[in-house]
């Protein structure tokens, strides 16, 4: 989608070239390539520049990010989506349970990106997905999109420094401690594409810290924050400490209850890339997991 950011140069940027101010300001070195390519993407007072040359105090240098092409692979779907908030750089989506992030062998047409390439489709509007914080398809809650190169390259270096605050609800058998932190490292389990073990001799290391909320029915409901994000390590992490996930298909498949893993991406708060303006978002806890500890 294209974007446009105009810069007026202060003292402290007088002599930098262009290219080391776009570094500076976390411009990936895809994005700079892209910029160059772009016709009058890098304007310095409204005469199109190079990356080599020299900004002086009080020049204006605009940004023209131009995308023309959507994502390869990802076929329009229109499908009712629970938008949180949207604006030219971000989208924040409700993602429901039963839905991919992205399409697979399996799941070509039903995946959140699918519906969101219909939605930006019918707007007239090219669509790159960027997911910035993955959800497994049966994990329900709130999922962050960038909707521009730019965005996308500051959501990365949040990520990359922890800066993109998540916590989840999750549902879990037995009656949890008060609070803890679990850390045990996961890996792939020998001979599966999917399924994840804890293994303390090959590992990566994981740290989950958990805190009850409640307790019902023989149930815990934890709020869960994550040190580390390794592929499905609070479903891994809560089988280890014996008390695993109702409905979760591959860690405990007992579906008596609920008939997917009880996972929901609760909160996510961060600093918005561009505006720089704290943001906090909330999603609820499900019906279906609402009603385990009713």
């Amino acid at each position: 989608m294209n974007r446009t950011f105009i810069y007026k140069i202060d003292d402290a940027y007088d002599g930098y070239k262009i290219g080391d101010f776009l570094r500076k300001h976390l411009y990936s070195r895809q994005l700079i390539i892209h910029l160059k390519k772009t016709e009058q993407g890098i304007l310095l007072n409204n005469t199109w520049a190079y990356i080599n040359d020299l900004l002086h105090t009080n020049d204006v240098l605009t940004i023209q990010i131009i995308e023309e092409s959507s994502s390869d692979n990802i076929v329009p779907v229109k499908m009712e989506l629970d938008i949180v908030y949207e604006d030219e750089d971000i989208v924040i989506i409700n993602k429901a349970s039963n839905t991919p992030i992205h399409p697979s062998m399996n799941n070509y047409d039903n995946s959140l990106a699918n519906g969101l390439a219909y939605y930006y489709e019918s707007q007239n509007l090219p669509f790159v997905f960027r997911c910035v914080n993955r959800l497994d398809k049966d994990t329900s809650g709130l999922v962050l999109l960038a909707k521009n190169m730019y965005s996308s390259c500051i959501l990365s270096e949040m990520v990359r420094n922890r800066e993109i605050h998540r916590e989840y609800l999750a549902l879990v058998e037995g009656k949890l401690n008060d609070n803890g932190t679990i850390d045990a490292p996961v890996a792939r389990k020998e001979g599966s594409v999917i399924e994840r073990c804890i293994d303390f001799d090959h590992g990566q290391t994981a740290i989950t810290h958990y805190s009850r909320l409640d307790y019902k029915n023989d149930f815990s409901l934890a709020s869960i924050v994550l040190e580390t994000g390794r592929t499905h390590q609070i479903r891994v992490h809560m089988k280890y400490i014996e008390h695993p996930l109702p409905g979760d298909f591959i860690y405990n498949p007992v579906f008596t209850h609920i008939n997917r893993q009880a996972l929901h991406s609760h909160k996510l708060s961060f600093v918005h890339p561009i505006t720089k303006e704290a943001m906090a978002f909330v999603s609820p806890l499900p019906q279906d997991m609402k009603k385990l500890i009713e």
